[in-house]
C-alpha cells in the first residue's frame, strides 16, 4: 500500500472528540465541549421553516444572501462605527473556524510566521502548518491570561505575516481591552502584518465590559480579518454558519479560496438570520443571559475545592484543581468522567508544549437543571 506523507503528521483526535466520547460512554454530564444543551429561540426556528417553505433552498450568491449582507453592514455600523460595503467586505462562511482557516490560507506562504497566543483555540496551529507557515508562540500571562505586548514586539521578524487574536477568549474567558487594541495598533503600524481576529463570542461579555473589536479601530480594521459565528451566539452550533469581515484588498483573496471550497452557504438559514437580526434584542440580550448562567453556576460550586478563575466573556470558566490532586490535567479530567460522571476539558491541550497549570475548563452554557446536577457532582470531588 502506498504511504501518504501527512501534511499534519502530529495531529490526532482532538480532546473534544475524546472527552465527548468518554462522556457518552460513562453517562457523564458534559461541561466540556462549548455548545448549549437548550433550544435556540423558536422565532429563529420559525424563520428557517418559513424560508424553506418559500423555496429559499437554492444557491445564494457566493458572498452570501444579499439582504443578510446589508443587515450585517448596518449592524457593524451601529456597534463599531465602521462603514463597510456589503458586496466587497463581507463573506458568509460555514462557521467561524472556516472563516479563520480561509483567511490564513488566503495570505500565508511557505516560510511565513504567525504569532499565536497560548492557550489558544485548537484549530489555529494546524491551520498555519497546513499552509506551510510557522506558528510563533507567546504564552499569555498566568493566571489572568493577559498579553505582554513587549514580548510581541520582540517576537516580530521580517517573516511575520500575521498575528491571531481572540476575544472573548476560548478557553479562558479573558477579554482584550481598549488598551490592548491600541497597543496592537501601535505595534503593527507601518508594517505589513495582517491581523486575524477571532470574535465568535462578540456578544457574550460580562459585568458591563464591552467587546473591543478590531472593527472599532480604523488602522486595525484596514489590515484585519474579523471572524464571527452565528452558531455560537444564537445557540445553533450545529448550523456551522458564520462570516468574515475585511477590507477589500484582503477580502478579494479570501473569496478566491472560498469560491473553490464551500462557494456558497446554507440558503434558508441565511434568510432566517437576516429576518431575526431585524430585532437588535436578538443579540443585545445575550450577555445578560450567559452572565446569569455563569453567576448561577459559580454560586452553586463556590464551596467546592476548585479555585475559580475570573471569566469576562464566552461560554467558559476555568478552575484550578491543585488543592484536589497532583495529577496532570489530562489524567485528572479523564478520572472525573469515569469516577465522578462529569466531563470537562484540560487546559494543557490548548498549549503547544502542553503547559500544565492544574487548570480545567467548564462550559456553563447549559440549562439550570444541567448546571445543578453538575454542581452536585463537583461538590463531591
Amino acid at each position: 500500500m502506498q504511504k501518504l506523507i501527512s501534511k499534519l503528521p502530529h495531529t490526532g483526535t482532538n480532546i473534544f472528540t475524546i472527552m465527548s466520547g468518554l462522556a457518552i460512554e460513562h453517562n457523564a454530564i458534559n461541561l466540556g465541549q462549548g455548545f448549549p444543551d437548550y433550544s435556540m429561540d423558536q422565532h429563529l426556528v420559525e424563520w428557517v421553516n418559513k424560508a424553506m417553505k418559500e423555496n429559499y433552498n437554492q444557491y445564494v450568491p457566493m458572498a452570501g444572501y444579499t439582504p443578510l449582507l446589508n443587515t450585517l453592514v448596518k449592524k457593524i455600523k451601529n456597534l463599531y462605527q465602521q462603514e463597510y460595503n456589503p458586496q466587497k467586505n463581507i463573506t458568509i462562511t460555514p462557521g467561524g473556524t472556516y472563516a479563520i482557516y480561509t483567511a490564513l490560507t488566503a495570505i500565508l506562504h511557505s516560510g511565513d510566521e504567525v504569532i499565536v497566543f497560548q492557550p489558544c483555540y485548537d484549530s489555529y496551529i494546524p491551520n498555519i502548518i497546513i499552509n506551510g507557515a510557522k506558528p510563533v508562540f507567546i504564552d499569555m500571562d498566568y493566571p489572568d491570561f493577559t498579553i505582554n505586548w513587549e514580548k510581541v514586539k520582540q517576537s516580530i521578524t521580517n517573516k511575520t505575516k500575521a498575528i491571531i487574536i481572540n476575544s472573548p477568549h476560548n478557553p479562558t474567558g479573558a477579554i482584550l481591552t481598549k488598551s490592548d487594541l491600541l497597543k496592537l495598533q501601535e505595534i503593527t503600524a507601518n508594517t505589513k502584518i495582517i491581523i486575524i481576529s477571532d470574535e465568535v463570542y462578540e456578544h457574550i461579555t460580562f459585568d458591563g465590559e464591552e467587546h473591543e473589536s478590531v472593527l472599532k479601530y480604523p488602522d486595525l480594521a484596514n489590515r484585519s480579518f474579523a471572524c464571527f459565528s452565528f452558531g455560537k451566539v444564537f445557540n445553533a452550533t450545529g448550523w456551522k454558519l458564520g462570516y468574515a469581515v475585511a477590507p477589500e484588498w484582503l477580502m478579494n483573496e479570501f473569496k478566491k479560496v472560498h469560491q473553490y471550497n464551500a462557494f456558497s452557504c446554507n440558503a434558508p438559514m441565511q434568510v432566517a438570520i437576516h429576518n431575526y437580526l431585524q430585532n437588535p434584542e436578538s443579540y443585545n440580550t445575550l450577555s445578560s443571559i450567559q452572565q446569569q448562567k455563569r453567576d448561577y453556576f459559580t454560586s452553586l460550586i463556590q464551596s467546592s475545592k476548585f479555585k475559580l478563575l475570573p471569566t469576562k466573556g464566552s461560554f467558559f470558566i476555568c478552575a484550578d484543581y491543585s488543592s484536589i490532586s497532583n495529577e496532570d490535567d489530562i489524567s485528572f479530567t479523564q478520572r472525573l468522567v469515569k469516577d465522578n460522571k462529569i466531563a470537562t476539558i484540560p487546559l494543557s491541550v490548548f498549549y503547544e508544549n502542553k503547559t500544565d497549570n492544574k487548570i480545567i475548563r467548564f462550559c456553563f452554557a447549559k440549562t439550570e437543571n444541567t448546571l445543578k446536577q453538575a454542581a452536585e457532582k463537583i461538590l463531591n470531588i
